[in-house]
């Protein structure tokens, strides 16, 4: 069956996701919407029909239930709906659009399986946990450059920490060779404010920048991601170049994006809450658990990718047919009281082990999040890095006039204004590499 389209007026009890209340107050309106329903007919932003999800035990078995898809292609008669809407509405170059419609969420079986098992071959813990030591240097690096970002004694903490942070450290993680790197730094800058055409080109120099490196690296391997998923390529799996580079690619954009945003989300929450960040400062044993604690909370994901039922299935009492959309709500799923306990509360001290209720930040399931243990790990440095270096760190504006970016899927801020304070005389200063050692943050802006 193929999905109703319609651009049509919506009926009574509908919910329009790019309806304002639900951009600008995410987790308290799809809040509203859980409580008086447990699936709630809905509109896409293309008019079209689709079904809501939004309580945490329903959101969890749909993200497990292989009945449904993650590509409409993959249903009889359908075709991708993600291409297209970024080669028609968007606008993207239609050369350009196999490398971003490519991305990993984006696949089902049996395209996912093998590219997700080639990849997670080379992005193993190991090498995650081997780089803990490199993403301490180069956060003490954007520290040691803070107090002198300010301006009347205002720092943008997005725009000069949690911003280049994730990008500095996937080029570690790649082996993006140093002289390099300026070019990822603002490659990352203009993605989020590019045209579609100047999106288009910004992907085509990429491309053949990252198939350069790869050619780099099969004639001198290093111990990288990048050589390492090159390996797999070479040692007699099935990642075509174009796979390689989309991979880069989605390295690149989502690992970058999302990350930046978990911090900068993570840091206004614990300024925001001066209790549960005194409790972090008292016991810093406690930063794992609430580094889980903040994603549950307020992750810059609110919205799943849309599902496809491939044959009729029925969540709670609702039947969706073969064909229909449905729509994850995992900020919403992460705040159900069904699952946790006061779940509008922060609590860096809530229970967080394997036994425990589990946040949807990172989904669930064939499409779990591939990079969540190097954003735990980018997170819990971070987090504990800043607020050591600046003991009196403090916002600048009162959080409700935080300005966030007005973006339907995600919840995130577009600048987060601190005072420093005076650094703690006791915190290690990574002696200033950022400012004049080659690829800090001041060459990184080009």
């Amino acid at each position: 069956m193929t999905a109703e389209r319609t651009t049509g007026p919506r009926t009574s009890g509908e919910h329009v996701l790019s309806d304002p209340e639900l951009v600008a107050d995410p987790y308290g309106a799809f809040g509203r919407i859980r409580e008086e329903a447990p699936v709630a007919r809905g509109r896409l932003w293309d008019g079209g029909p689709v079904w809501i999800v939004t309580r945490h035990d329903d959101v969890s078995a749909v993200l497990l239930d292989r009945r449904f898809a993650s590509n409409a292609g993959s249903l009889p008669g359908r075709t991708d709906e993600h291409a297209e809407f970024l080669a028609r509405t968007v606008g993207i170059p239609e050369d350009v659009v196999p490398y971003l419609a490519g991305n990993l969420v984006y696949l089902d079986p049996p395209d996912h399986t093998r590219l997700r098992g080639l990849v997670a071959r080379a992005f193993t813990p190991r090498r995650i946990a081997r780089l803990r030591p490199r993403v301490e240097a180069i956060t003490g690096e954007l520290l040691d450059t803070l107090p002198d970002r300010a301006v009347d004694g205002v720092v943008d903490l997005i725009e000069h920490f949690a911003y280049p942070l994730p990008v500095s450290v996937i080029c570690e993680l790649l082996g993006v060779p140093e002289e390099d790197r300026p070019r990822w730094h603002a490659w990352s800058r203009r993605f989020g404010d590019s045209t579609p055409r100047r999106l288009g080109e910004i992907v085509t120099e990429m491309n053949a920048h990252i198939r350069e490196l790869v050619e780099r690296r099969r004639a001198e391997p290093a111990d990288d991601l990048l050589t390492a998923l090159t390996g797999a390529h070479d040692g007699g799996g099935r990642l075509s170049d174009a796979e390689l580079v989309t991979m880069v690619l989605t390295l690149m954009i989502a690992g970058h994006t999302t990350t930046s945003h978990m911090l900068g989300n993570g840091i206004a929450a614990l300024l925001a809450h001066p209790g549960q960040l005194a409790r972090l400062r008292e016991d810093p044993a406690l930063m794992p658990g609430a580094v889980q604690e903040l994603l549950r909370w307020g992750s810059p994901v609110v919205i799943a990718k849309l599902r496809y039922a491939t044959q009729d299935v029925t969540i709670g009492d609702t039947l969706i047919r073969q064909g229909e959309r449905v729509q994850l709500v995992l900020g919403s799923a992460n705040r159900d009281p069904r699952r946790f306990p006061d779940g509008d509360r922060l609590d860096v001290e809530r229970p967080c082990g394997a036994a425990d209720a589990q946040h949807l930040a990172y989904a669930r399931g064939p499409h779990y999040c591939l990079g969540a243990a190097l954003a735990n790990q980018e997170a819990e440095v971070a987090f504990s890095a800043l607020f050591t270096r600046f003991p009196e760190l403090a916002l600048a504006v009162p959080p409700d006039r935080l300005e966030r970016d007005q973006i339907p899927i995600t919840h995130q801020l577009a600048r987060l204004p601190v005072t420093l304070g005076p650094p703690s005389a006791d915190a290690p200063s990574a002696g200033g590499r950022a400012e004049h050692g080659p690829g800090g943050p001041d060459r990184a802006e080009g």
